[in-house]
């Protein structure tokens, strides 16, 4: 599915869910990862989570649509579009939107740390999630000097 196709998909989930036509532009946004979908209140414009397509299919991005096009059409109308109003939540369950997307798979997660520091003397491990400078410090155990290894490549071999 291209923007196209979605921006007609979307100008036809406003007309049959919410009886009112869709007039800007909808669009897939590749580098969404956390939400399912965004309203711009400046623009009226809509994007949508390309991971989540590409994640859950047509079914989760109709629900994500929706909830959308809540936003959008309450905001237009001068009404509560806001998570926390009322409207919102009252128009959100009438057309079957979903209040919160899926969560995406744990392999697209980033992990917990980026750096493992080795003591060269006691082969103690350290994990850091900032790069450290090894000049600076020494292990806890027996004061020897660290070498700083990213976890991307390959430990190294003793």
């Amino acid at each position: 599915m291209d923007d196209l196709e979605l921006q007609k998909w979307v100008e036809h989930i406003s007309l049959t869910s919410f009886g009112r036509p869709f007039g800007h532009h909808a669009r897939f946004n590749r580098r969404l990862r956390s939400t399912g979908g965004r309203y711009f209140t400046k623009s009226h414009d809509i994007e949508i989570s390309w991971v989540q397509w590409e994640s859950f299919g047509r079914e989760e991005v109709e629900k994500i649509i929706k909830h959308e096009l809540c936003h959008y059409h309450l905001h237009l109308l001068k009404r509560g579009y806001r998570h926390r109003d009322q409207d919102f939540k009252t128009l959100l369950q009438q057309v079957g939107g979903s209040r919160f997307c899926l969560s995406l798979p744990a392999a697209s997660k980033p992990q917990p740390y980026r750096y493992r520091l080795v003591c060269v003397d006691c082969k103690t491990e350290y994990y850091r999630k900032r790069k450290l400078d090894v000049r600076k410090y020494a292990c806890g155990k027996c004061r020897g000097k660290l070498k700083s290894y990213t976890l991307d490549l390959q430990p190294p071999s003793y």
